[in-house]
């Protein structure tokens, strides 16, 4: 009589793999939806904490799989291995953000001028949901801010405005920024209509010229920053979570040198998890390639 040996099923496993598999689906359609959709950012991570959630149930099912696998033979080891490596990128990704949230300071807006942070131009409004948000930033977070980011320092420049806003126009469209509103851009902008036309375009000089008015008082004070200032606000994204961040851009020149301070907005929540610095720094740096030779202290 022949003796057949039947192996044994890990339902667990396979268990495993199904819910790490739902998980990374829903993990993968909700960065899609808000890469790329219109998910907010609250939504997203509602959506991200369900989905490692699930990955979390699907590991100790995957561990009893492998369990039986070492045990008894039971099949259903490569279904385990599977629901643990699905369960990890949810999993990893919420880890990651829980370390920064909870060893970096609770920082939404950042600036490398602590003393006088470049103002905004119109200040971002978004619906925060269920985010818990204070409604101004302040000294204790600049000083907070100080503690955790020493290094982070504006610009000096030995050139001029005009020169160093054209390699701050570069940096911003390598740093994937996109300017949404611009004031001062005067002084190194000049007017199109100011422009001569050329010989063929002139226009025909009037018969009656026009009676000539007083010129205006100028005001007594800039409504944005100092009357030199020149401020470029706009936002951008991180590459892979598309999570959004506003900022605004200062040039000031003084004297022989152009000084350049950027502030840096998560639109959503108390924390930016330390990518607000990153982005700041991606961009000065940036900068400092594009105006290498004229950097000052």
């Amino acid at each position: 009589m022949t003796v057949r040996f039947v192996r044994p099923v890990s339902h667990s496993a396979y268990a495993a793999r199904r819910l790490g598999l739902s998980a990374l689906m829903l993990f993968v359609i909700a960065v899609l939806a808000h890469r790329l959709g219109p998910l907010t950012t609250p939504d997203f991570l509602s959506l991200t904490f369900l989905s490692a959630a699930i990955a979390a149930v699907s590991v100790p099912f995957s561990l009893i799989g492998l369990a039986r696998l070492w045990q008894v033979g039971a099949e259903g080891g490569v279904a385990a291995g599977k629901g643990l490596f699905y369960a990890a990128i949810p999993l990893g990704v919420v880890a990651t953000g829980a370390f920064y949230y909870y060893t970096l300071p609770a920082l939404h807006d950042i600036s490398t001028d602590l003393a006088d942070p470049p103002p905004w131009v119109v200040e971002a409004h978004a619906r925060q949901q269920w985010l818990p948000r204070p409604d101004a930033v302040t000294p204790a977070d600049r000083r907070a801010q100080f503690v955790a980011y020493p290094g982070l320092t504006g610009r000096r420049y030995e050139g001029a405005l005009d020169r160093v806003y054209e390699g701050v126009q570069k940096a911003v469209l390598s740093a994937r920024i996109s300017i949404t509103r611009k004031e001062g851009v005067e002084l190194v902008e000049p007017d199109i209509a100011e422009r001569p036309a050329p010989e063929d375009e002139q226009a025909p000089v009037p018969d009656v010229a026009p009676v000539p008015l007083q010129r205006p008082e100028p005001l007594l004070s800039p409504v944005f920053g100092n009357a030199g200032d020149v401020l470029l606000q706009g936002e951008t994204r991180t590459l892979v979570l598309g999570l959004r961040f506003d900022l605004v851009i200062r040039l000031r020149e003084d004297a022989e040198t152009t000084s350049v301070d950027i502030r840096v907005a998560s639109r959503y929540g108390p924390h930016d998890l330390g990518m607000g610095e990153a982005i700041a720094e991606d961009f000065l740096d940036r900068l400092d390639t594009e105006l290498l030779g004229i950097a000052g202290n």
